[in-house]
Parts: C-alpha cells; structure tokens; sequence
C-alpha cells in the first residue's frame, strides 16, 4: 500500500507535455542550436552496443511490430540511468525506427535500442539513443511536466486495455525531466493525468540513456484476460516507443506511425511475454495537509474581514483498484487548491466566461466523462455536458441593501466529498461515474445598528454523472451514453433562483472504416428542468434563451410553466486520413435545451452546418519549393446557422493556412467574412437585428523555436463598413538564459471601437417601432493591455521556482448614445445625453413629449495584478511540498 502525501497547493494545471504520441506536430522551445544533423552514412555503423549479448528482439506479425518483455530472474535493474545491470543483458533489444517527420516512412538517421523487463512489481523499459553527437544534444532542465522545452525525448506508450484506443504515456528527456500523459479516443490526449513512477537519465559518449520503472499500480490491465481484444494476442499489451531529436526536429517511432494516417493507438505495435504478471497494489491514500495566512489592504478591512487571517485544512484522496479493470477514487474535504489565479478579463457581453479546469480531483480521468462531440474539423461551438467548475461554484444569492455595512460571503460553495469510478472492462465498456455533494453556505452580515447576523446563500446540493462507452471491431466502432442529474434544496429564497433537478440524458455513436480513414459520428440528447414557476420564467428569459423576443413567433414566455424540456442532436462525416482532409456537420439545439446546472452552455435556438476542407504536406520535400517547408496546411471552412424560426444568423467563410518552414520558423494565418446576417441576441430580448457585414484577419509569425531567444508576433484585426473596428497587437519572447532558468514575457495591446454595444433597455410608450421599449446602445472605444509574465527556475527535476505575474489595465468610454431604430434592420438614433455624477441622463426627442430616463455611467478604468511564485519540491515519487505566495488586487 502506497501512502504519499502532498499539500493542497500542489500544482494541478500541468502545461501541454512534449507528446510524440499527438497528431499536431511537436514544438521545440529554445536552447541551443547545436550541430548540424549526421548524415545517414554517418550513422551506418553506430557505436558499439552498451550491453553485450543482446537478442534481437523485433519480429512482424500480420503486418505489427513486436517485442518481448522478458522476466526478471534475479535482482531488478537500479534506475540509474545506466544500462550495466545484469538483467539488461538478458533482455532483447528491438530496434528500426521510423520517422514520422520530417522525412515520414523513411529508416530513422539514429540508431535507438529498446530494452523491456518486469516483475512482479513494475515494467522496466532501457533506451540506448545513440547521436554522434552528444554535446547537442538537447537538454533542457524543467520541472515535471514542462510546455515545449527544448529537449530531445524518448517517449513509451502502453495500451494495458488492450484495445488499440487508450494508452498511458511516459517520457524522460536526457536530464532525468519526467512527462505523462493518457492517450484516449485514439488520438486525444489528457495532460494533466499524473502517475508515480521512476526514471534516469543521462548523456554517454555515443549518445544518452533512459530508464524507466512503471509500477504495475499506475497500469490498468486486468490479470484474468486470457483472450486476445482486437489483434493483440493474450498475454500481450499494446506498445510503442518513440524518439525526439531536438536539433534538426527528427520524431521517429518504433511502431511506424505515419503522418498522413489517422490514429495512435491503433498504430500501436505489440509488447509479449506478459503471461506471469502478478497483481498490482489495490490501494493507495493520498493524504494532504495545509496552512494559509491572507493579508488584505486597508479598503478590504471590516468588522467581519480582518486585516490579517490565517487557517489550516486537511483532507484525504483515496484511490481502489476495483475488478474487471475499474478504479474508485474518492476525496474527503478535497484538495482544492489553485496554484495559478485564472486571467483578468473585461466582458461586456451577457454571457458568461468560459475558464478551465484546475483542480486535481476532476482532471485526473476526465476523458471518461467526455460527451457531446463528433468527429470534425469545424463545428458551432456545441454545449458542454459537464463543466466540473459548476461543482463548488460561487453561491448564488447575493448580498446588499443600504442597511449592511459589511458582509462576509464565500467565494465558492464547499464540497464535503466528491466519488468517481472510472476504467475500461475487459469487455471494452468504458465507465465514468461521479458523485458529488456540497455543502449549505451562509454569508455573515453586519448592518449600521451594529448587529451581526447570518443569511443563508446557498443550499445544500448533489451532483451525479453516468458515461458509458462500449467498443466494437477493435474500436473502430464505439457507442455509448451520458445522463448527469444536479438536484438542490430549492426552496424559500431559492425557489426564484434555482433549479429543483436537472437532467440530462443522451447517446453517441462513432463508426470508422476505410483503415480508420473515414467516420461517422453523431450525438443525441434531451435535457429537463424542474423548479418553482418563477425560476422557469427566469430560465425562459436567460440571455442565451431570450423567450421573449417580441418578434420572435416561435417562443413566448410561458409563467405557468414548472419544467423546460429540450434537445440537441449532431451528426458529422469527416475523411482524417491523407493529405486532403474535410468534414461535414450539422448541429441542432431546440430553444428549451438546458446544460448548465452541470454543463456550460452559451446559446440555444439554432440549427448550424459546418463544413471543413483541408490540405495537409505533412513530408519535406526533397527538391524546389518544398525543400523550404518541414510541413505545411491550408484549408477553407464554411459555417452556415439559423434560429428556430428560419431567420439565418451566420454565413461564414474562411481561409486558413500554417506552415514550419525548414529553419523552424513558423507561421499562421486566418481570413474570415461573415455576409450580412440577422442577430436574435443583439437586443437581449428585443426585437431582431440585422449586422452588416464583417471581416477578420489574424496573422501570426514564430522565430526558430530551437534558439535560446525565441520571438512571437501576433496580428488581430476586425472590422465592418459601418465603423466598427478592432486591432489586437501581441508580442512574445521566450528566453533561456541557461538550460535552468526559462523567461517568458507577452505584452497585448487590444484597441477596439464598437457600434453596438448594448448599455440598456427602458419602458418607452412611444417607442412603437420597438414594441414600447427602447434599446440603448453606445459607440465605445476601449482600450486592454496585459503583461503576462512567466520564470521557471529548475533546481533539478524534483526542486523548481515558477512565478506568474500579471498585471491588467483596461479602459472604455461611450461617446455616443442611442437607441435601436427599427427590426431587422441595423439602424440607430442618437439619444440626447447629460452625464453627471455617475449617472447618464437620456432623451430620445429633446424637446418634445418623451420622458428621460437615465442610466449608470458605463465608462469604466479597470487595473488589477494578479501573480504568485510557487515552489515545488517532490521529496519522494507521487509526494510533494508547495510553498504558494499569492498576489490578487
């Protein structure tokens, strides 16, 4: 039994690992240039072999590579980054790897040699990557996890589910930096999933060495399966090893996995000899313990707040290994802490902002709960079926009134304990389940008399998701299911602002053929609310909903009303393989489909077909124009949408195109128009508008990623002939001084002016164009600039410094008013304006009959800071010690 701890401030938002496994082409950061690349003659004869008496160990069968684990018969190797033990000498050595770039399907220009061991404990992988040049190689010092470091890389991949579509990643680059990853859906990737285990590294004088021990603990494989799934023999794992050579950006598999093909894991090659696996340790408690201490400036001080607090929480993360390949995890006051603030933003519109995931319990295993997708390459922005952030959410009920001098209120909902069992059956059912339960929070409030009280803000809730995928023909055809359930005490004071339950229940399918060339998908699903009346007319009336639309004879508010029902269906056909790629899919979302209770959801009402067609050179050329270009892409993709009732809200074009030119510099560019369309949520629940037609350009440039000064620009712009505008400058600079210490600096520059922006709407009788309401809009110029700062200091790869600052200004200002003129039309009349005091008085007709009105002042200045420095020393594999400094102004 494994008993690691780690404290609360641990790092849950690991950055995008070096993945060789990934379709996208890999990024090298800076470092050193180092030599020019050998040329194959040069490599013809490699050094001499560290281990003597070693078995070749490749073979083919039915067309996929295999090796051999071999069992340990005497002591385990010491994971010393040296390949001297003597089990090594018995082990196999699989070589012959094949590039996948820049040179795709030809022999790899280094030798690699792959070693693979186990006992009843753990697997045990030996890599000889031998370079003739081993003062180039690259070798970038980073903590655990790193984003794109300039660093060759030697990656292992196995599909213990043997089932050709998931697979647990381990990589070691030559200075003893660990990355992983799990594979999933064949070709998607969850960074942020973490295992315990052990490698060493280290550069040799014909190239550098890494070893790997993976304990059986951190695999999923069931000991009892004595029956082949797809094309894997029993007693066999999908296996595959890759390499990167950072300097001249050579990526070469083992098992060949071409470029221009779709999948991974299904390209996978075979690891036999696994017939005497022991079984692995079922359990593992995952204790944590944190302090805390907050100070707050002078203005944030109250009778409730003091100036200075301080607290100290502990919790418990447990983790069973279940039959039939399942694992329980569960957490007892989980560990929650956020090591990295999310970004300042200012929006100005009515919906609400999307920001990620940070905390360990619900990214770990999250593909599990993955619905709602289809295989495309251009879609509508589909709902989201489960936004864990919606667990532990900020309470609901707010606070106020002129007789409250202070108020003491949590910023998030706390969670007594949260449960999930996740994993894939011998039978290819994949299982995701969770339940959660938060707790009942009060706000303490003190009014002018002097007396203290507590108001309840939020009430108890439950939370509860069911995702279950079944594999057919190998995984090339999957089906599956989702119903999450969001039930609270919704009674009293939140009848108005809650739901009762939410439910939401669907299907999904994928179908491939054609060597996983060509697929269908599609998704199906259905969504009920229930709650009080008022909190249905509220959901009627929600910005993404907008029932009362005057215009809109297809809806209407219904008050009597006590549940919402809805839908959305999708259905895609998509060609992933080759060098001209596309899709087509087609979206629908009924105006009553609700997932935010549990999901994140931005609109409804709208029927889309989104179209891709894409060419990829994914080889260098070896002659011209193309000798120019490691890779290269350009594509047209085409969206097409409508509401419910027929009007059309979009038609989109756009030409994309990136390219990796053969010094590595890069470059990116999109040109977009969108012709002329109606707007349904212009007015927020006026009548319908009509924009004009728009334009957007962006253009992005990247210098040679493998230098020690690496530079970035990025070009935004936006625009319309009625005046509307916008440009977006972004600069970026990535140094490393030393292979240690890593600076990242990003200066953006937004400057925008708006025709459109939506300040208000009033009661006006003489308003009749409008339907009685007049709908009042500004011409507002703004102005945005951040300075995202980032330094990594690595110590080693267990003891490293990171430090995150940014500072924020933003600033906008109306100088014009008025209000929208008629339907279906894109037309405005300037409104008579008195600013005074933080208060806009308005007139729609001077002098004449109409009454003013007035309206909050909407200029706005905005500055904030928000930074924190964290150290992060692992003092034994799967423990760690966070030391966080925190800075939110």
């Amino acid at each position: 039994m494994a008993v690691p701890s780690r404290s609360l401030l641990r790092a849950v938002a690991r950055l995008a690992a070096p993945s060789l496994f990934a379709l996208a082409l890999p990024s090298h950061a800076a470092g050193q240039g180092g030599a020019p690349p050998p040329s194959p003659d040069s490599i013809a004869s490699p050094a001499a072999a560290l281990v003597t008496g070693a078995r070749a160990a490749d073979a083919v069968r039915d067309g996929v590579r295999v090796t051999r684990a071999v069992t340990i018969a005497t002591s385990a190797p010491v994971i010393d980054g040296r390949l001297d033990d003597a089990a090594w000498r018995a082990a196999p050595v699989a070589s012959g790897f094949t590039q996948r770039e820049p040179r795709a399907g030809e022999a790899s220009r280094y030798r690699t040699e792959v070693r693979v061991l186990h006992d009843a404990q753990a697997i045990y992988i030996g890599v000889h990557a031998h370079d003739p040049a081993p003062d180039s190689i690259g070798r970038q010092l980073a903590r655990r996890d790193p984003e794109d470091i300039y660093s060759d890389w030697i990656n292992v991949g196995i599909d213990s589910f043997r089932d050709r579509r998931t697979a647990f990643v381990f990589a070691l680059n030559p200075r003893g930096v660990q990355a992983d990853w799990y594979q999933f859906n064949d070709t998607e990737e969850d960074p942020l999933w973490d295992a315990v285990w052990i490698g060493a590294a280290q550069v040799v004088a014909d190239g550098w060495i890494a070893e790997f021990r993976i304990p059986l603990s951190q695999l999923r494989y069931s000991r009892t399966q004595r029956t082949g799934a797809g094309d894997l023999p029993p007693g066999s794992w999908g296996f595959n090893i890759s390499r990167e050579v950072a300097r001249d950006g050579e990526v070469s598999f083992w098992s060949p996995t071409p470029p221009d093909q779709p999948g991974i894991v299904s390209r996978f090659g075979t690891l036999a000899g696994l017939d005497d696996l022991g079984g692995a340790s079922a359990l593992e408690l995952i204790p944590y313990l944190r302090t805390q201490g907050t100070t707050r400036p002078a203005t944030a001080v109250s009778a409730l707040t003091p100036a200075n607090a301080g607290e100290a929480a502990a919790g418990l993360d447990l983790r069973y290994r279940l039959p039939r390949n399942l694992t329980l995890s569960a957490t007892v006051n989980p560990d929650f802490g956020q090591v990295e603030a999310d970004p300042a933003v200012v929006n100005l519109t009515q919906f609400e902002v999307f920001f990620p995931e940070r905390r360990p319990f619900f990214l770990e295993g999250f593909d599990a709960f993955n619905f709602g997708g289809t295989r495309t390459l251009n879609d509508d922005g589909p709902p989201n079926f489960f936004y864990t952030r919606r667990i532990g959410r900020a309470p609901v009920r707010g606070v106020g009134g002129g007789a409250i001098a202070a108020v003491d209120r949590p910023t998030q909902t706390g969670i007594l304990g949260a449960a999930k069992v996740s994993g894939k059956t011998p039978g290819g059912w994949s299982v995701g389940a969770l339940l959660a339960a938060t707790r009942a929070e009060t706000a303490r409030l003190l009014d002018t008399s002097g007396t203290r009280s507590r108001l309840r803000v939020e009430p108890p809730g439950g939370y509860g998701i069911l995702r279950l995928r079944k594999d057919l023909r190998g995984g090339n055809t999957v089906f599956g299911g989702i119903t999450t359930l969001a039930t609270r005490d919704a009674a009293g004071a939140f009848a108005s602002l809650l739901a009762e339950r939410s439910l939401v229940a669907g299907i999904d399918f994928e179908h491939a053929w054609a060597n996983r060339t060509w697929a269908v998908s599609g998704v199906a699903s259905r969504s009920v609310i229930t709650g009080d009346r008022t909190f249905i007319t509220r959901l009627q009336r929600a910005p993404y909903r907008l029932y009362q639309r005057p215009d809109a004879d297809h809806l209407g508010v219904d008050p009597t009303r006590a549940a919402l029902p809805g839908h959305f269906v999708a259905a895609s056909v998509a060609k992933t393989g080759g060098t001209v790629v596309g899709s087509a899919t087609y979206e629908e979302t009924s105006p009553g489909f609700e997932t935010n209770d549990l999901g994140f959801q931005q609109r409804a009402d709208f029927r889309t077909l989104s179209t891709a067609l894409l060419y990829r050179s994914l080889v260098q050329g070896e002659r011209g124009l193309a000798r120019a270009f490691r890779s290269w892409e350009a594509g047209t993709f085409n969206t097409f949408s409508y509401n419910f009732a027929g009007d059309r809200l979009a038609t989109r074009t756009a030409i994309e195109g990136s390219a990796q030119f053969a010094n590595f510099w890069t470059t990116f560019f999109i040109v977009s128009r969108s012709a002329a369309a109606y707007d349904d949520r212009l007015t927020r629940g006026g009548p319908l508008a009509r924009l004009p037609e728009r334009w957007r350009t962006t253009l992005e440039l990247g210098s040679d990623s493998r230098r020690a000064a690496i530079l970035n620009l990025s070009l935004n712009a936006d625009g319309d002939p009625t005046g509307r505008r916008g440009i977006g400058i972004g600069l970026g600079a990535d140094l490393r001084p030393t292979s240690a210490l890593r600076i990242r600096v990003s200066p953006e520059l937004v400057d925008r002016t708006e025709n459109d922006q939506y300040l208000a709407t009033v009661d006006d009788p003489t308003a009749t164009a409008t339907f009685g309401r007049r709908h009042v809009f500004g011409i507002i110029d703004r102005r945005e600039l951040n300075l995202t700062t980032r330094v990594d200091w690595t110590w080693s790869p267990t003891l490293s410094l990171q430090l995150f600052v940014q500072p924020f200004a933003a600033a906008g200002h109306v100088r014009g008013f008025r209000s929208f003129a008629r339907p279906r039309a894109f037309e405005f009349a300037p409104l008579d304006a008195i600013r005074d005091a933080g208060v806009v008085t308005l007139d729609a007709d001077g002098a004449g009959g109409g009454t003013p009105f007035t309206i909050d002042e909407p200029d706005f200045r905005i500055r904030s800071l928000r930074g924190n420095a964290v150290v992060r020393w692992e003092f034994r594999p799967g423990s760690a010690l966070f030391l966080v400094w925190q800075q939110q102004r």
